[in-house]
């Protein structure tokens, strides 16, 4: 959340679920969102737990109607602010950093013209005229609303193809309620629910987001690559179509000294536990693979990352025979699930058959 804001926080907008990270977002009267020099900081709102992805979409197109309306305005008044200025306002899709920077230039130039027009339009213009500057929407959430409560506003946004961000902040089970176990909690794990060991494995996903085809879709770990994260925001941020990254995000219900998170991301990837990998629609519309591998394979035995976690350590006192059969059956499903992501990252695409090129 504070990579999302250094990067994006002069024109972001979060819908946030209820679960912890509302709790340390919304904790007044202190709040760790804050303005730049300019005065411009995050637009931040708290929505209720099942329906936080209907409410983030609901913010974004809210948005997209300011848009289209301050467009529909600049090219109506063209002829008092000035038909240059006016194409450039419309025509900038600003792509970049440098070209929102412009952007902002160009409406402050508006608001100065506008004053001196005699007209209602301009009236209205001044005040949607911020929004002929892109910005960047994130709906931000754990897995107990993304995987279980409010999958379906998750897949809906997500089928939706609007210009919106998810950001999953995975801790593998519902930690605001009290630790029982979602949809995200991995084989083996003790929670409440799982006493004995969830007996099936974590849902995926990411594969299931990537089946759609044409959202954006990364799985990070800031601990264990953070240049990998940077770049998952960069791209996410940067597609003009629905995206997905999940964090993983170690808490306190794993059982594990929190002053060694990054360490625990770090074992959770070189066990396998966590892979990393983007899934990028534009690389296939350019005849490229869209899955890029982050993260290389398992080097780690499962057991070695699974018994510094008081979540699987505690089965081996409680339940040690299943402990023993649910590491074994962890250790196998990690390593094919690996190598499933690693054939479909290697996948030839844009071939017809027969192997010959498109002319």
């Amino acid at each position: 959340v504070k990579l999302l804001t250094q990067l994006f926080g002069d024109r972001l907008l979060i819908a946030n679920a209820t679960g912890c990270s509302s709790i340390f977002g919304g904790n007044l009267p202190t709040t760790p969102y804050s303005r730049n020099k300019d005065g411009l900081g995050p637009a931040w709102s708290n929505s209720l737990f099942e329906d936080n992805a209907e409410f983030g979409m609901g913010m974004r197109l809210g948005i997209e109607h300011h848009q289209a309306e301050a467009a529909r305005l600049v090219d109506e008044l063209a002829g008092s602010i000035g038909a240059e200025l006016a194409a450039s306002l419309l025509a900038n899709t600003q792509p970049t950093e440098a070209d929102i920077v412009a952007q902002r230039a160009r409406v402050a130039e508006l608001r100065q013209k506008l004053a001196g027009v005699d007209d209602p339009r301009a009236r209205r213009l001044e005040t949607i005229a911020d929004e002929l500057v892109r910005s960047s929407t994130w709906i931000v959430g754990g897995d107990g609303w993304a995987y279980d409560i409010g999958y379906g506003g998750v897949d809906h946004v997500m089928a939706s193809g609007r210009n919106v961000n998810i950001l999953v902040l995975d801790t593998e089970v519902y930690s605001n309620t009290g630790g029982q176990t979602s949809k995200a909690t991995p084989l083996g794990a003790v929670a409440k629910f799982s006493a004995a060991g969830k007996p099936v494995v974590k849902k995926d996903l990411a594969m299931m987001a990537m089946a759609y085809g044409n959202v954006y879709v990364a799985q990070v770990a800031y601990g264990a690559k953070d240049v990998q994260v940077l770049r998952a925001f960069l791209e996410a941020e940067s597609y003009d179509g629905p995206s997905l990254i999940i964090a993983y995000s170690p808490c306190i219900a794993h059982g594990i000294d929190l002053s060694n998170n990054l360490r625990q991301q770090n074992l959770a990837v070189n066990a396998g536990h966590w892979g990393l990998f983007r899934y990028d629609p534009r690389k296939a519309a350019a005849g490229e693979n869209p899955l890029h591998l982050d993260s290389k394979e398992p080097s780690l035995p499962y057991r070695d990352f699974a018994m510094s976690e008081t979540r699987f350590a505690v089965l081996e006192r409680t339940h040690p025979e299943a402990a023993h059969r649910f590491m074994e059956a962890a250790q196998q499903q990690t390593m094919a699930k690996f190598h499933l992501y690693e054939q479909l990252a290697k996948l030839a695409v844009g071939e017809p058959p027969g192997g010959q090129s498109q002319g």
